[in-house]
């Protein structure tokens, strides 16, 4: 359950501090959900959100300011990684650090 203290909605850090990678089958090219265009297939065994692996990333899908107001325009057919991530968690702490956000 995410922590209620930590509104994403206000925040965004974690879309643009993590490389998010999942399994091909979960993009639409494969039947999943995640649209084309938000993601490149890198092998048999590893899809990734286009933007998170830049230097400094941030994901295609993060529209918004981070620690102002952001949304996830594939909120609904967001990947897995996406959709387990914790507000609140060790690494929600660690990526609002890294963008001068309050813990």
């Amino acid at each position: 359950m995410p922590d209620p203290a930590f509104d994403c909605t206000a925040c965004g850090a974690c879309c643009a501090c993590f490389r998010v990678d999942f399994h091909p089958s979960c993009g639409e090219a494969q039947g999943g959900l995640v649209p084309e265009g938000f993601y490149d297939e890198l092998n048999p065994a590893i899809a990734r959100m286009r933007g998170t692996d830049h230097v400094s990333p941030r994901c295609l899908a993060l529209c918004g300011t981070i620690g102002q107001a952001v949304r996830c325009v594939i909120y609904d057919e967001r990947p897995d990684p996406c959709r387990e991530f914790e507000a609140g968690s060790p690494a929600c702490l660690r990526a609002r650090r890294r963008h001068g956000l309050p813990e």
